[in-house]
């Protein structure tokens, strides 16, 4: 009799480690987009994040949307939103544990936007392997003069 593990493939550390963002972003309470984001250093995951208000704060699904309410459009006016994004809470939850975040990589199901960059860079994030594309010029400029590799990683591939 063959032993079942024998048979089955293991996932590589990419695909393990964006499967847990995916399942990260289940936790998500933003009505517009589920995100989770992973960070990892030495294939040990030090935090996570999703997006969502602020502890303690009424969900949107509660309150509702205002960037909804608004007709802001994707990209645009992120400070008008009640919901903080997941690459952040993940750099938050790092330093509420006193983990640092120098020379991880991101696993994140969506790709960062500018104010997520810029604090990614500033956190020593090194390498980004995103699901979701998400278009954002300054974003992407600023992962390039960082020298930030990022990798997609399809949704449908996990």
């Amino acid at each position: 009799m063959k032993d079942d593990k024998s048979e089955r493939s293991r996932p590589g550390w990419d695909e393990y480690f964006m499967r847990m963002a995916k399942l990260v972003a289940t936790r998500s309470t933003c009505i517009r987009r589920s995100v989770g984001a992973v960070l990892v250093r030495d294939r040990r995951i030090l935090a996570t994040g999703y997006n969502g208000a602020p502890h303690g704060l009424a969900h949107c699904g509660e309150v509702g949307c205002l960037r909804e309410q608004l007709g802001v459009p994707s990209g645009e006016r992120h400070e008008l939103c009640r919901g903080i994004h997941a690459e952040q809470n993940a750099i938050i939850q790092a330093a509420i544990f006193g983990v640092s975040t120098r020379g991880s990589v991101l696993y994140c199901t969506t790709k960062p936007c500018i104010i997520c960059t810029k604090m990614l860079i500033n956190a020593g994030v090194e390498r980004f392997i995103v699901g979701e594309l998400y278009n954002d010029d300054l974003a992407d400029s600023f992962m390039k003069e960082a020298g930030i590799e990022v990798i997609f990683m399809s949704p449908e591939d996990l």
